[in-house]
């Protein structure tokens, strides 16, 4: 079975939950794309993401989900939450959701916890959780270590649920790819940064687009928070810093607020420009729409070159 039948949706691909970025607007719009829109719950409460819900479904009548960050502060407040509304999709990062789970299928959820290791999947799976997406270290934000390529089958061996590969994918060469270790889909989130629907600044849409093979950076890795992002004024002298051993707490203090200057400001110079390896595969700005289609038909097209010239 493949993700689009699986979920009930056209394309096999689920947009990423990038927080302070996947509103309920966007989500509406990639779910209406053929996709599934995923409402990032970053660090709002409760009562911001059951707007952003109500929003989502007022724009689509198509599945959409939410990604629960675990380490919000309002955590078990929105969990409920998610149960009373009946949200048909629920991703999870940053901890355990254990406690949650059966309240969540109760109420008819799919839950899919994004993992970095092959031992965190064997555990979300005995705890009941429905499908995994296994997500590897190219991809942007927060990261792991292992790479999409030695994650994705490792993951698919070890447990009997389906499995959902993300990082590093930006075209149909990747969708097949993930298919070919097992995956029954794939979850993105730096190509869909270049939309017309992305609602962040148009200065973030275009370092996007303008970034090189070698332009991302992981910032973090020593206090043991790795961020992948766009290479610039603030994450080299975030490196530089850590390099350093200056303290934590100055580190943080650098990247305060650094993620909303990206988003809403526009600032490339000390925002965080959170973005995977992939975006030098990204070269314009589109519709999600037009994204959507052009990886599912590219996928298709390879597949084809793959079965007309097998071993």
């Amino acid at each position: 079975m493949r993700l689009n039948e699986y979920l009930g949706i056209k394309y096999p691909i689920i947009q990423g939950g990038m927080a302070n970025i996947a509103t309920g607007e966007f989500a509406a719009a990639v779910s209406n794309a053929g996709g599934l829109g995923l409402i990032a719950s970053g660090g709002w409460d409760a009562a911001r993401i059951k707007e952003e819900i109500e929003k989502c479904r007022a724009l689509t009548d198509k599945p959409f989900g939410v990604n629960l960050m675990l380490m919000n502060p309002d955590v078990d407040n929105i969990a409920a939450m998610l149960t009373e509304e009946k949200v048909p999709v629920i991703t999870t990062g940053a901890g355990s959701p254990e406690k949650y789970v059966a309240d969540w299928k109760a109420s008819g959820a799919k839950v899919i916890p994004v993992v970095a290791s092959v031992a965190l999947a064997k555990r979300m799976e005995r705890i009941g959780v429905d499908a995994l997406v296994a997500e590897g270290t190219e991809s942007g934000g927060h990261v792991g270590e292992m790479t999409t390529m030695t994650l994705v089958p490792m993951v698919v061996d070890a447990v009997s649920i389906p499995v959902i590969a993300a990082g590093g994918i930006a075209d149909g060469r990747g969708l097949v790819a993930a298919l070919t270790l097992g995956a029954i889909g794939v979850q993105i989130g730096t190509v869909l940064l270049a939309s017309d629907e992305c609602p962040i600044h148009q200065n973030y849409k275009e370092a996007v687009v303008k970034a090189k093979d070698n332009q991302t950076a992981v910032t973090g890795r020593t206090g043991g928070a790795p961020v992948r992002v766009i290479k610039n004024q603030m994450a080299r002298e975030y490196i530089k810093m850590e390099y350093e051993n200056v303290e934590r707490d100055e580190l943080e203090k650098l990247t305060l607020g650094s993620l909303r200057r990206a988003v809403l400001d526009g600032d490339t110079k000390t925002g965080s420009l959170m973005a995977g390896q992939v975006c030098g595969l990204v070269s314009g700005i589109r519709p999600v729409a037009e994204i959507l289609d052009e990886i599912y038909e590219d996928a298709k097209k390879q597949l084809a070159k793959i079965t007309a010239e097998a071993l």
